[in-house]
């Protein structure tokens, strides 16, 4: 085993970066054991350095993270401040004084990741993400390496624990959406400002790193249709119950069947409940891959929290590290493929539609017409009067696959009719 000691630079000491700095004190030997030298952590910048951080020597705490990633000596930098700079600035930095690059950053891979890509080649060092994506689950690594021999069709996960526990907790106790809300932020699940969770923000920037990585091309945060589950109600459960299935928020990437373009999205959508992301509970995450030879595999475990996504980086780590002593690298970018991005109007899926109609005759008849005029075929049709005696009734339409703009347009024609009092819910179905 070599004696000198990698260096390793970590930005950031919150709640990933505390767990990172702990793991490499108390597992010290046994990483070293792994790697074939053992790891030293050389460096913590850090915006607050009167906080107290147990376990972080104090003479490493830094708040000049440039002057840190451009010591020379360091071997490897861990990236865990998030957001797009300075982040992206230090990374590039890094990767100029001669470090590899572990980071968790999924809005700036998301964002600018062939940047970071470019960099990392030009300079002959490793980019590695693992932690960006599901927390503790090995998924990138499989998805670049593991299946790297095979042609991978979709991708569709649950890649945020905050709205899996909101939508569990109305699913199985009948709260609505504001209840569940509050439940998850009392437990920590969601932060006081939940809004990149939410409204898909979070998992749209998920959904962009893995629809490049699975399909070989460059796909941005821009380019990823993003829809938020705040507008999911108890009654959009009841009806999904009676359909056989649940609502969950996720995230798709599919390649088109004719191999010449992709497409990635991010929306609440009802599953059969006999489909294995149906039964993902609780904040857990879980990833469903469908690939030529491979055929379905679904990935599943802890997808946020501190310990979780450390032993995600330290894994990365680990990697990075055994290239630095074997002076190789690993993966780099995989964009050859360059497959334009289709917009979310060519997405071919199902669709639930509640409508509040006049209670008359005549009014099926007119609905189905509008279906028709826009080529979105009809699967089936529940209706049910109200006891309130108002006059309306609930038409609920579940159709057949479609083009979204096609559905967009019946919604539209929808909403002019006089017997269309209002559209209650639209809503997506997946995974049949």
């Amino acid at each position: 085993m070599r004696t000198r000691p990698l260096k390793v630079a970590l930005l950031g000491c919150g709640v990933v970066g505390s767990e990172v700095a702990r793991i490499m004190t108390t597992h010290a030997d046994d990483l070293a054991a792994r790697i074939g030298a053992p790891v030293e952590l050389a460096g913590v910048a850090v915006r607050r350095p009167d906080k107290v951080r147990g376990g972080v020597p104090a003479e490493l705490i830094t708040t000049d993270a440039t002057a840190l990633v451009k010591r020379g000596d360091i071997d490897v930098v861990v990236e865990v401040i998030g957001g797009i700079e300075p982040a992206r600035t230090l990374i590039t930095t890094a990767f100029e004084h001669g470090a590899s690059v572990v980071s968790a950053n999924k809005a700036l891979l998301a964002q600018d990741g062939a940047t970071l890509y470019a960099a990392a080649q030009q300079h002959g060092q490793d980019l590695y993400y693992e932690a960006a994506v599901a927390g503790a689950i090995p998924l990138i690594r499989p998805l670049r390496e593991s299946l790297a021999g095979d042609k991978i069709n979709r991708v569709m996960g649950i890649v945020n624990g905050t709205t899996n526990f909101i939508l569990d907790k109305m699913d199985n106790s009948g709260a609505g959406y504001s209840e569940a809300l509050d439940e998850a932020t009392a437990l920590g699940y969601a932060e006081a400002d939940p809004t990149a969770d939410v409204e898909g923000f979070d998992a749209a920037a998920k959904a962009a790193i893995l629809a490049g990585i699975a399909f070989h091309t460059r796909v941005r945060l821009d380019d990823v249709y993003r829809e938020g589950m705040t507008e999911v109600t108890a009654a959009d459960f009841a009806s999904a119950k009676q359909m056989g299935c649940t609502i969950k928020l996720l995230a798709i990437c599919e390649r088109a069947a004719d191999g010449g373009s992709v497409t990635a999205r991010v929306h609440p959508a009802m599953i059969p409940l006999s489909h294995p992301l149906a039964s993902v509970r609780e904040a857990y995450n879980a990833v469903f891959v469908e690939a030529d030879a491979a055929g379905q595999l679904m990935f599943y475990g802890p997808g946020a929290g501190g310990a979780p996504t450390a032993s995600a980086v330290l894994g990365d780590l680990v990697a990075v590290c055994r290239n630095k002593l074997n002076e190789a690298n690993g993966p780099g970018e995989s964009a050859y493929t360059q497959l334009p991005v289709s917009p979310m109007g060519d997405v071919v899926t199902r669709y639930h539609i509640s409508l509040d109609v006049a209670d008359k005759p005549g009014v099926l008849a007119q609905v189905a017409t509008v279906f028709a005029e826009h080529g979105v075929s009809i699967d089936t049709v529940r209706q049910h009067g109200r006891q309130d005696g108002d006059g309306e009734a609930s038409l609920v339409v579940v159709t057949h696959r479609a083009p979204d703009a096609a559905l967009s347009g019946t919604v539209e024609a929808l909403r002019k009719l006089d017997t269309v009092r209002g559209v209650a819910s639209i809503m997506r179905v997946e995974g049949e």
